[in-house]
């Protein structure tokens, strides 16, 4: 007697977990996939390479409001206290870079779909003091004194 087949595969929220990864997060693996093809079309002779600034104030334009008014202040921030830092898509947020590696970056929680969003440091910024530091801040808004104590990370981290 020949049982009846059923797929294996399902379409349900069991689904989401099975590879570990939330669709947040499968989408943010697809942006930063697109971000390094895009980065390698570039390369070639007489290729147009897009300004990473112009795609990363773009993706910060597209963001819902909350988000988008604490990643322009970051970006203004991030601008004025390291110049040198270059601005680029990381993962389809806003990141800035020294020496081509991502020094911090900007989560949006409408994104994640969080609660707050997120200022990180990667292991590039200079910002180790004592065996223990922080890494990444939750931010719903910037008061001066918030801003000040940002610009002071930004300018450590690239110190």
């Amino acid at each position: 007697m020949k049982g009846t087949q059923t797929s294996t595969r399902s379409t349900g929220p069991a689904e989401e977990q099975a590879d570990g990864f939330s669709a947040e997060e499968r989408d943010a693996i697809k942006q930063r996939a697109k971000e390094l093809r895009a980065a390698g079309r570039g390369r070639g002779a007489g290729a147009a390479k897009p300004d990473p600034e112009v795609e990363v104030l773009a993706k910060i334009a597209e963001m819902e409001d909350a988000d988008r008014v604490l990643a322009e202040q970051l970006h203004a921030m991030v601008r004025a206290s390291a110049p040198d830092l270059s601005p680029k898509l990381w993962y389809g947020m806003p990141a800035y870079a020294r020496a081509g590696k991502i020094v911090c970056f900007f989560q949006s929680a409408q994104k994640f779909k969080s609660r707050y969003a997120t200022l990180g440091f990667s292991d590039p910024a200079n910002l180790d003091e004592g065996t223990m530091w922080p890494t990444s801040y939750a931010l719903t808004k910037l008061t001066p004194a918030d801003e000040e104590l940002i610009a002071g990370l930004i300018r450590k981290a690239v110190s």
